[in-house]
This record gives structure tokens, C-alpha cells and sequence, in this order.
């Protein structure tokens, strides 16, 4: 089953960094690892570093990608965010996206919501 899960999230962050290059985001980084987590995509738009969480599920049977963003993974993230931003000595202003996306038993999109700014 981890196994499974692993895959879904590969192939929703694969979703996710198309969908971000489209909106004209340049990804910067995939996957990287702080000492709190890992950080699915880093990414830039005009001036502002984007920290993106990707959340990835098949149907919401079992809930939403987005209910999966409770008060402790929030907090990760932002730990996370602020870690990136202290490593790389970003000078300007960051903030962090969830890309949530459900995917149909195809692998295809049901459905793929952006949101800027959750923390």
C-alpha cells in the first residue's frame, strides 16, 4: 500500500509542476530535503520563491487532499519553508502553495485546485 501511495504522489507532482510551468512558475528544485521534511516542489514566480505541497489522492473516498492539511502538516511546512529560505539565503519574499489533485483510476485529472498562500 505505501508503495501505491508513493506512486500517486510521484505522478501528482509530476501533474503539479506542468500544471505550475503553464501558470509560468520555473520550478527550482524537486524533492528536496530539509533536516524537517522534504519539499515536493520549489518553485519561483516573478520575485517570490514558492514552497508547493503536493497533495495527491485517487477518488475522495477516504477524504480530500485537501483535508489532509491539518494543523501539524502545516506546521511542517512551514518549518520546511523557512529552512529552504535560511539554506538558500533567499533575499525576498517566499510563501506556500498546496496543489491538491484528485486523479481518476486512469492516472488522468478529476480535478486540480491551486492554492496560494495557505500558511
Amino acid at each position: 500500500m505505501k508503495e501505491f501511495n508513493l506512486q500517486t504522489g510521484k505522478i501528482g507532482e509530476e501533474i503539479a509542476k506542468k500544471y505550475l510551468e503553464k501558470q509560468g512558475y520555473n520550478i527550482l528544485a524537486q524533492n528536496f530535503k530539509t533536516k524537517y521534511a522534504e519539499i515536493d516542489l520549489v518553485a519561483q514566480k516573478d520575485k517570490e520563491l514558492v514552497i508547493v505541497e503536493v497533495r495527491t489522492k485517487r477518488g475522495d473516498l477516504f477524504g480530500t487532499p485537501e483535508e489532509s492539511l491539518d494543523k501539524r502538516k502545516l506546521r511542517k511546512l512551514w518549518l520546511n519553508a523557512r529552512g529552504y529560505v535560511n539554506q538558500a539565503r533567499w533575499p525576498g519574499p517566499y510563501r506556500v502553495d498546496a496543489v491538491c489533485i484528485i486523479l481518476k483510476t486512469d492516472n488522468s485529472v478529476d480535478r486540480l485546485n491551486h492554492y496560494p498562500s495557505i500558511i
